[in-house]
């Protein structure tokens, strides 16, 4: 079954992060303007146009991340325009990697992740997304997050409830944290906060962009990223068990 993040652990950590989720007004404004207009311009996107830049980041993410074969994944079910990432997911799973989908427990919460796989029940949650019921709950190796936008230095602006950054604050060792977006979800910045956390890596129809201090660089080559993915694992003890 994996090990579960205990409901004790999600309230102290919860409680320990709460204080640093509250935005000043002018910024919290700021966002929930960018969040307006960056949707608006991703759900524009022809239908043509979306499947071909799908295409892209998924061919960028297998080629670019063949380790997550062997790691617990999480990911998403698309919404509003995000990259589709099933085809990545089944790519990464017919090779042997577990996967996870995230579940809102509460407000203020971190996530719960449970696993997933074709055919496993579900029920509606958060925005009618699919929720596994029953299933294993376990730590992701590594996560694929949807950013609304994204800046130079691989920051991400997310829908505004925070459940991300609070479950990153709170999972030990951290996961690989990637995030997959179109370019146009680029702006300059997203003026982070003291919570946000950086992705590691940025993965567009562009292609891969690596995450270092507080710079975003795109890789020349795959064996840069893969160096940098196995300096990762090294340094973060990843994947946290054997895949099964």
């Amino acid at each position: 079954m994996g090990s579960p993040m205990l409901a004790c652990d999600y309230l102290n950590c919860s409680m320990r992060h709460a204080t640093t989720m509250t935005l000043p007004t002018d910024l919290t404004t700021w966002r929930k303007s960018e969040r307006t207009r960056l949707l608006a311009q991703r759900t524009a996107i022809g239908a043509a146009q979306h499947a071909a830049w799908n295409a892209a980041i998924t061919e960028a993410l297998l080629q670019g991340f063949p380790s997550l074969a062997s790691m617990v994944v999480s990911f998403y079910w698309p919404f509003k325009g995000e990259f589709d990432p099933r085809f990545a997911i089944h790519g990464w799973r017919s090779q042997g990697a577990r996967v996870v989908l995230p579940v809102v427990l509460e407000k203020s919460a971190p996530l719960q992740f449970r696993q997933w796989w074709p055919g496993v029940k579900t029920s509606a949650g958060v925005y009618g997304l699919p929720v596994p019921e029953g299933t294993a709950i376990l730590q992701p190796d590594a996560a694929l997050i949807p950013p609304i936008g994204f800046d130079s230095r691989g920051y991400r602006l997310g829908y505004g409830g925070g459940y991300f950054d609070r479950t990153l604050a709170c999972l030990s060792p951290q996961p690989l944290k990637i995030g997959v977006a179109h370019e146009l979800s680029r702006i300059d910045t997203i003026r982070p906060h003291r919570h946000d956390i950086p992705m590691d890596f940025i993965v567009s129809e562009a292609g891969i962009h690596l995450v270092r201090g507080s710079s975003l660089e795109r890789a020349t080559d795959l064996i840069e990223v893969h160096q940098r993915i196995d300096a990762l694992q090294r340094e973060r003890g990843l994947p946290r068990l054997p895949v099964l």
